[in-house]
């Protein structure tokens, strides 16, 4: 992967967005999608025990989080999540040099394996290189939240964000199975998670159609 005219820094938090070439489906199952988020967690650590496909053939890493312990740090935190089946959307924070493009490297490359593996497929899955816009303010980290999780409504693949199953939304209302997490944002959103789940709610309309009419606006 190329290096960036503008380095990503430690202690920052970024969005990132990745998706695949020419809009190609690449999470076609739920099990694509766990394999994806099982992709996230796994390689958020500096080192592993094994590859990754021989850790799930024992545990099934979203299920199991004692086991994520592998005694090295974090190469980047995840605040937010939401994988759609043509990109993902993620807001990440650096904690190690150089913690986001290798970690989006790894994760990129990993999925890549395992879908040609499975489908007796050759080539690249993914555009060459990822965008990432720097996370400022309060502000502006609620609203990304509140888009990245209204992603899968606004696309009409569910009528409510809460009904799908693969992004972090159902963690940010504290509604997930026996408590779970993949992120940690509790220091980023001072929302309860009432007031929360109305402010995104409350703009699914309004996403639906913004959506309708953006190809229309010029930048």
């Amino acid at each position: 992967m190329s290096s960036r005219e503008i380095p990503l820094v430690n202690g920052e938090m970024y969005h990132i967005f990745t998706k695949s070439i020419a809009g190609f489906k690449i999470f076609n199952s739920p099990s694509d999608f766990r394999r994806m988020l099982n992709t996230l967690i796994f390689y958020s650590y500096e080192k592993t025990p094994c590859k990754l496909s021989l850790f799930l053939k024992r545990q099934d890493i979203t299920n199991s989080k004692p086991a994520l312990e592998f005694g090295s740090q974090k190469i980047v935190e995840i605040i937010a999540y939401c994988i759609m089946p043509t990109h993902i959307h993620l807001i990440l924070k650096q904690l190690k040099d150089e913690g986001i493009s290798k970690y989006i490297n790894l994760i990129l490359k990993s999925y890549s394996k395992y879908f040609n593996e499975k489908h007796a497929r050759k080539g690249p899955l993914w555009e060459s290189r990822f965008k990432n816009v720097l996370v400022e303010t309060e502000e502006q980290f609620l609203h990304l939240t509140r888009y990245i999780h209204l992603n899968p409504s606004t696309a009409y693949l569910v009528d409510k964000p809460d009904n799908w199953e693969f992004s972090s939304y159902k963690e940010y209302l504290r509604k997930t199975e026996n408590n779970a997490t993949v992120c940690n944002f509790l220091n980023y959103l001072y929302m309860d998670t009432f007031s929360y789940e109305n402010f995104v709610n409350n703009f699914i309309d309004y996403e639906r159609t913004i959506s309708k009419i953006k190809h229309l606006i010029l930048d």
